[in-house]
């Protein structure tokens, strides 16, 4: 083959490269722009209103605080619908959603619409809102707090294990599943487990207009119906989306027919997320929970499955 030829072809495949490397350069800068700009998928004169899913189990989330957040100063926003499907979770995750809505609702309307199930974390979470609307068949309420653990002194001693343990004092890994749970340990516990229990029935008071003893006999724990939830004003309505719509058109004056976009929150870990909440279910997720601390989880009994 000539010098001229291997020149010819050199140059051929050297365009090639530049061509794939300016297709990689546009696409990059395509799919930065729609990054920035896009995630909400926002646009047109009129606004849109944000729809955020909150399902399965409640826990922190800085991903979904940050995304209230922009959704709280974004002016093409015009209100926010909760569509809420949940059990409830931790308390301090309950909690920090809570507070990130109420953010939201300075700045614009924010109604919760409740699914078949909301309630104990995600209860809290719900009553953030400006206005509730539950089915007739929700499952809401639960409102209250627990803290679940486990005594294996017998067991260890049945297989011939001792637990050796050095602590700094008598309270420290209290409780613990490896010693016995003392009366003094417990009697802490209950202490901290009923200031939880208070700050939660103090949200209930402030957010439903309720007066303390009502709210305490309201917060023991059980579960309502949707529209005994309404009957005794844990949420506001009966009904659906076009409810909470007709809602917002009628006291906040924001059109019917604007779109809904439906809040996008991309995590890395989406698909290990989506197999530990729905496949493995909330009764195995104890551990995980249980680092994010004190719960404010519905759990039916088992033995009524």
């Amino acid at each position: 083959m000539s010098y001229e030829t291997d020149m010819i072809l050199d140059r051929r495949r050297l365009k090639r490269h530049l061509t794939f490397w300016r297709i990689v350069g546009v696409l990059a800068v395509i799919a930065a722009v729609i990054t920035a700009f896009g995630r909400f998928d926002l646009g047109g004169d009129e606004g849109q209103i944000a729809r955020l899913s909150v399902d399965g189990i409640i826990v922190n989330d800085r991903l979904r605080e940050e995304k209230l957040d922009r959704i709280s100063k974004d002016e093409n926003i015009k209100a926010l619908i909760l569509a809420i499907n949940s059990p409830g979770g931790t308390f301090t995750g309950g909690e920090n959603l809570y507070h990130s809505i109420r953010k939201v609702a300075t700045k614009k309307p924010v109604v919760a619409l409740l699914g078949g199930t909301a309630a104990s974390a995600a209860y809290m979470v719900a009553i953030a809102a400006d206005h509730v609307i539950a089915g007739n068949g929700t499952i809401t309420g639960s409102i209250g707090v627990i803290l679940q653990t486990a005594n294996f002194t017998k067991l260890m001693d049945k297989v011939g294990i001792k637990s050796v343990i050095v602590k700094s004092g008598p309270m420290k890994a209290q409780p613990n599943p490896m010693e016995p749970f003392s009366e003094g340990a417990r009697a802490v516990t209950v202490s901290v487990i009923k200031d939880f229990f208070d700050m939660f029935v103090e949200m209930v008071m402030d957010r439903r207009k309720m007066d303390k003893e009502i709210a305490y006999k309201l917060a023991d724990g059980r579960i309502y119906s949707g529209r005994q939830a309404k009957a005794n004003r844990l949420v506001d309505a009966i009904g659906r989306e076009a409810d909470a719509l007709k809602w917002l058109n009628e006291v906040h004056e924001i059109p019917t027919e604007l779109p809904i976009v439906d809040v996008q929150i991309n995590y890395k870990d989406e698909k290990w997320r989506e197999f530990f909440g729905n496949s493995l279910g909330k009764a195995l997720f104890s551990e995980r929970l249980r680092l994010d601390g004190v719960l404010s989880l519905w759990q039916p009994d088992s033995s009524l499955d």
